[in-house]
């Protein structure tokens, strides 16, 4: 593989990683909570598509039209029973809560599907495996073009969301101060569950697209939750273009590192994950954690 290559194919790498990071983002922006069960949320996801598409003999595409208004409904429910009252039970109380979630999610994910590989690439179709040949050193996967596609119009989306709708601005206010903004009518309590539903439906998204892309079972969220939380961090801890960004910077750094030598892909990755954090953006954004 070709440096140019591996770049090109860092950046669509990239996209999925910023789709898995959209929800770690929303949620941290708007409720100052990180979610650590935001990758074993986004397994459960690839595993409901997996599910309807297998039962029903239907195209995951579909399948995930499917389950992503029950996902959404489970987001929002979420909250409303396990992320709301541990908010009111102090700072480290949120972060436990998410912890012992991802425990039971992924025990129970377990138990009902077997430790057993998965993937969605075959029922996905020539999507999955064609590619663009530029030259004869340069490919362009279709998949990888798609991701991409979807991951500029999500984030892209939820940012014009974010600045220019009445819920958007509801967000903002609520996560600047909650208190004030409940004084001037904003239910916090409702913008938080919408917030946290969104924040699932993407990680459902990423989820299908993983399970298009890759193999998946019921161990693989904490290793898509690091891969998250790095491309927030390298982006910008709360803001959803960096997160893009910050994916991508991810992707090209682990298709580099592999390029040099297949043993590198993570570490080169996780590198350029140490160089951000204990740089000024780094410190920059473990000073706003602390304050939130």
């Amino acid at each position: 593989m070709t440096i140019a290559n591996a770049v090109i194919n860092g950046v669509l790498l990239g996209a999925l990683y910023a789709l898995f990071a959209c929800g770690l983002s929303l949620m941290f922006g708007v409720m100052r909570i990180i979610n650590l069960a935001h990758g074993d949320l986004a397994v459960l996801g690839a595993f409901a598509v997996w599910l309807i598409a297998t039962q029903a003999q239907v195209s995951p595409f579909l399948a995930l039209a499917v389950a992503l208004p029950v996902m959404l409904v489970l987001g929002y429910l979420l909250h409303r029973v396990l992320l709301g009252p541990s908010l009111r039970g102090g700072e480290l109380t949120p972060l436990l809560t998410t912890f012992g979630l991802a425990i039971v999610v992924q025990n129970l994910m377990l138990q009902i599907f077997s430790p057993d590989v998965r993937s969605l690439g075959a029922a996905a179709g020539e999507i999955s495996v064609g590619s663009w040949r530029v030259n004869d050193q340069l490919t362009v996967p279709y998949f990888g073009l798609l991701v991409l596609a979807v991951a500029v119009a999500l984030l892209g989306g939820l940012e014009i969301l974010l600045r220019r709708t009445r819920p958007g601005r509801e967000m903002r206010a609520t996560a600047q101060d909650a208190e004030t903004a409940e004084l001037v009518g904003i239910p916090a309590e409702s913008v938080y569950a919408k917030a946290t539903a969104l924040a699932v439906g993407t990680a459902t998204l990423a989820g299908a697209f993983l399970a298009m892309h890759a193999t998946f079972d019921p161990s693989s969220g904490p290793t898509q939750l690091i891969f998250a939380f790095e491309a927030v961090v390298i982006g910008g801890l709360g803001s959803l273009r960096g997160t893009l960004v910050g994916g991508m910077v991810l992707g090209v750094a682990q298709t580099v590192g592999a390029t040099i030598d297949p043993q590198y892909a993570i570490l080169a990755g996780h590198l350029v994950f140490l160089a951000v954090l204990t740089g000024p953006r780094g410190r920059l954004t473990v000073l706003r954690s602390v304050r939130a």
